[in-house]
């Protein structure tokens, strides 16, 4: 069964592993980079698929994110205005990165935040270095071999 639509004010972007498509979804404030981020990772050959804004469902166990059709295939490039890129209507969730530009922990332990009754792990990033989208690659791929908590 398909819990009903929540939007979330997040991008998510999605890479083939070897589980198939996951994604991060990537919160911060505005202006706290989730555009930029979300741009780096495409450069690596991860896929779009909502910018700013997303709609977070849970289904058998999973959570998963959409983009709304109003603003499917777009996002908004601070300095260009609104661009058009290839992208993914959806895809299964396997970690939020919440934006920040305080310093964060050299070895984090995820925590473990519930959306629509189900675990995500969730680590904090300051997308600023030139190597944050090579860490928020390294983290889902960390992220995978995870157990959830019992809730």
């Amino acid at each position: 069964m398909t819990s009903a639509r929540q939007p979330v004010h997040a991008s998510v972007v999605a890479a083939r592993t070897s589980q198939g498509w996951r994604g991060l979804l990537i919160e911060g404030p505005s202006g706290a980079g989730k555009s930029d981020l979300t741009l780096r990772l495409m450069q690596d050959g991860w896929r779009l698929v909502g910018d700013d804004w997303v709609e977070v469902f849970a289904c058998r166990g999973a959570l998963y994110a959409s983009v709304p059709d109003t603003i499917a295939g777009r996002m908004e490039v601070r300095g260009v205005g609104i661009v058009t890129r290839p992208f993914r209507p959806s895809t299964r969730l396997a970690l939020a990165l919440r934006l920040t530009r305080e310093p964060v922990e050299r070895l984090p332990q995820p925590t473990w935040r519930v959306m629509e009754g189900v675990p995500l792990p969730q680590l904090d990033l300051d997308p600023r270095p030139a190597s944050a989208a090579a860490v928020a690659t390294a983290a889902l791929h960390a992220v995978s071999a995870m157990a959830p908590p019992a809730l």
